[in-house]
């Protein structure tokens, strides 16, 4: 089940918001939301709900072991061991022996184990509750319930953010329900919806083309299309399953933490890094960045530990070496601007974020390929496919509608951040000279939900991006 389909939006989602406003306490509530999460779950991946419960039990005795004082650095290290050995085994082992087999010459065969939803997602923020206790022992609970209500909640569960216990561990005893939570929460995800099905889905399908695309197919125009169209994509597609998970924690009166903030309009790659998957990129710095030494040990160090925070971070993304040199890719840039490298000039003017989007829609390209060949083939044309010929301008111009090239040019508006800023400033000044801001940006958002909802029903099923990791 997905936020974007017709299911969630018009028979899960009301159900159970209604129920749980109906109910009388905070305790009947999170009983239920924790109940309708499980739902959730066993409704895309039901042999997989057993995996889920044992890693929130796991994780839930770990906590109380880590609470006791009792060898608490053995419980904290066979907790981190644990749900490592649980990603690694369902997610990594194939990849492990395709590699293996390919460096070795050796035939072993392959697991062919279907990925779990959400695994990911649900190990890193059962990783983040065992660490934190260890750390300071009173962040831990001894109800069960909570943590099951915290790792399962359906709204981040399968795609994030990443939520960190200690931030929503009082919402989960006592939270309200206010008509500013809703009516935020509401327009929250009606722009998400809109952003998956009207953007990322109209960038995601040229996208898709393009990279289906043979050498002889492909241009230097229809490549750059293709990656900047999954630049695109990848960005709505995840910006907006984060809006709407975080709408739909403030309708049930919850407060996440953003997750993404114009990241386009970064103007290094580390700045990319503050404003792109937010909640991924604090985990890795707090886990993993400062344990290793951060920038606390010297240059050499701080160089490797940046190389292996952007290697987790690649391989956390898939089994697959695309992700992993791109993850490297982005490491080595961060790298080359800590250590003064790329000039700070640079960085401070325009043509900084010319350069940041050229490396991550160079990234992007690597990202999306499906092999390191394609990947190849992909970067060869965008920088030497100068044979322009009338079969690849028909091509083109079967991509490139009306409608497609309308609904881009708002994507690249938008995520540029240009229409958010010219309407905020229309706010700001027609507070007094316009009382009805209000009413039009309500009207706004039921316009978005109407078109959103004519598009799913035109189109086929095409889940979020992130739910493959």
């Amino acid at each position: 089940m997905v936020f974007s389909s017709p299911i969630f939006l018009f028979v899960f989602f009301p159900v159970t918001y209604l129920v749980c406003r109906l109910l009388p306490s905070s305790r009947l509530r999170n009983g239920w939301l924790a109940l309708a999460s499980l739902v959730f779950f066993a409704f895309g991946q039901l042999p997989y709900l057993v995996l889920l419960l044992a890693s929130v039990t796991a994780n839930y005795l770990f906590g109380l072991w880590l609470q006791t004082g009792s060898r608490r650095k053995l419980a904290a290290g066979l907790a981190v061991f644990v749900n490592l050995l649980a990603l690694g085994t369902f997610k990594y082992l194939d990849f492990l022996i395709g590699t293996a087999n390919g460096l070795l010459g050796t035939s072993l065969p392959l697991q062919k184990i279907v990925l779990p939803i959400g695994i990911s997602f649900y190990t890193f923020q059962g990783l983040s509750y065992v660490i934190d206790v260890y750390r300071r022992p009173e962040r831990g609970t001894r109800n069960f319930g909570k943590l099951l209500l915290y790792i399962s909640f359906f709204p981040q569960l399968i795609a994030g953010p990443i939520v960190i216990y200690h931030d929503v561990s009082h919402q989960i005893d006592a939270r309200e329900f206010t008509p500013e939570l809703t009516l935020t929460g509401l327009e929250r995800f009606i722009g998400g919806l809109g952003k998956k099905l009207l953007l990322a889905n109209t960038a995601g399908r040229v996208a898709d083309a393009v990279f289906a695309m043979t050498a002889g197919e492909l241009d230097l125009r229809l490549a750059w299309l293709g990656a900047v169209c999954y630049t695109l994509q990848i960005y709505f597609d995840f910006s907006g399953y984060s809006d709407m998970a975080i709408g739909l924690g403030r309708l049930f009166g919850f407060r996440f933490l953003e997750n993404f903030d114009l990241p386009y309009t970064a103007r290094s790659i580390r700045e990319f890094w503050r404003r792109w998957h937010i909640s991924l990129s604090s985990w890795f710095r707090d886990y993993l960045y400062i344990p290793l030494g951060g920038n606390r040990l010297g240059a050499r160090r701080t160089a490797f530990n940046k190389f292996f925070v952007f290697f987790a971070t690649g391989l956390w993304h898939g089994a697959n070496w695309t992700f992993v040199l791109w993850g490297l890719w982005h490491g080595l840039f961060s790298t080359l601007e800590g250590a003064g490298l790329v000039p700070k000039r640079l960085r401070e003017s325009a043509l900084g974020h010319v350069y940041t989007m050229l490396v991550v829609i160079l990234g992007f390209t690597l990202f999306r390929a499906d092999d390191l060949a394609q990947a190849g083939l992909m970067f060869s044309r965008m920088f030497t496919g100068f044979s322009l010929t009338a079969a690849h301008t028909l091509a083109l111009r079967a991509l490139l509608d009306a409608k497609t090239v309308c609904l881009l040019c708002i994507a690249a508006l938008l995520a540029a951040g240009l229409p958010q800023r010219l309407w905020k400033a229309a706010i700001e000044r027609s507070v007094k000279l316009f009382p009805l801001s209000g009413t039009v940006q309500v009207l706004g958002c039921a316009g978005v939900f109407a078109l959103s909802v004519l598009n799913l029903a035109s189109t086929t099923f095409n889940p979020f991006i992130y739910f493959q990791f």
